[in-house]
């Protein structure tokens, strides 16, 4: 299966790739809102993963981030994100990946997320080990405070007030640095490869998180996001990574603006 995966999520970035090369920028460029940007490269990345996906699993259910959807009631989801970072693909910017994830048994199962522009291939899962461009990614090291920072992630319609609230928090009270990347699934290869601590995200959805999710969590990290009782088409509000950071910042999902 990760094999089936890779190719295709490979094939995809292509696609999405051929966009992002092109002179005259992203094509197709719309707004959903406010900075919420949508391009035809993520609709055709999108369509590409939707057929590849019901090829190879006929009888699972897939969900993607701009609307495809097929048995939504099947017991195992495949969650897509076309292209995870489009305001950084529209602006020229590398922080981009196509992720695809697997939601089965009530929660995150397996995963493979791809950045093309920057050639890293990240996957692996509850039952398979975690690989980086075909080679063995380590547990996530111990937090050091010292040095710790951890990758902030907003959805468009967060409050400014909130943002601000969670930067302060970091700075503050944690005595710790936050980088923003513009890509879940970029601050995620990020915390992968033991650059960042935790990804902390306001407004997030599932696809942002899907495939990434049992991959840290087989790295030795921990979720904030309680599946069982959620649905995977809500927004979120999350922290994950090493057990240390998350308990730490925490206090950040409780906050209220002051």
């Amino acid at each position: 299966m990760r094999d089936q995966l890779i190719g295709l999520a490979e094939e995809a970035g292509e696609i999405g790739l051929a966009y992002f090369r092109n002179a005259g920028g992203a094509p197709g460029v719309e707004e959903k809102g406010h900075l919420d940007l949508v391009t035809l490269a993520d609709r055709e990345v999108e369509a590409f993963l939707f057929a590849g996906l019901q090829r190879l699993f006929p009888e699972d259910g897939i969900c993607g981030e701009e609307g495809s959807s097929l048995n939504p009631d099947a017991p195992r989801q495949w969650v897509i994100d076309p292209i995870d970072g489009t305001f950084n693909f529209v602006r020229g910017m590398d922080p981009w990946a196509v992720s695809i994830g697997l939601y089965a048994q009530g929660s995150p199962a397996f995963g493979v997320i791809h950045a093309p522009a920057r050639r890293e291939t990240l996957s692996g899962g509850r039952d398979a080990e975690v690989l980086l461009n075909g080679k063995v990614v380590p547990p996530l090291p111990a937090l050091d405070s010292r040095r710790g920072v951890i990758a902030v992630g907003f959805s468009t319609d967060t409050p400014v007030e909130k943002e601000l609230a969670a930067i302060r928090f970091i700075l503050e009270d944690m005595k710790m640095s936050y980088r923003h990347c513009g890509s879940t699934t970029a601050a995620f290869l990020m915390l992968a490869a033991g650059q960042v601590d935790a990804c902390l995200g306001f407004g997030v959805r599932s696809w942002d998180v899907m495939a990434a999710l049992p991959m840290i969590e087989r790295l030795g990290g921990v979720s904030t996001i309680d599946w069982p009782s959620s649905d995977i088409l809500q927004k979120f509000d999350y922290i994950a990574g090493s057990a240390e950071a998350v308990a730490l910042a925490r206090p950040i999902l409780d906050r209220r603006p002051a």
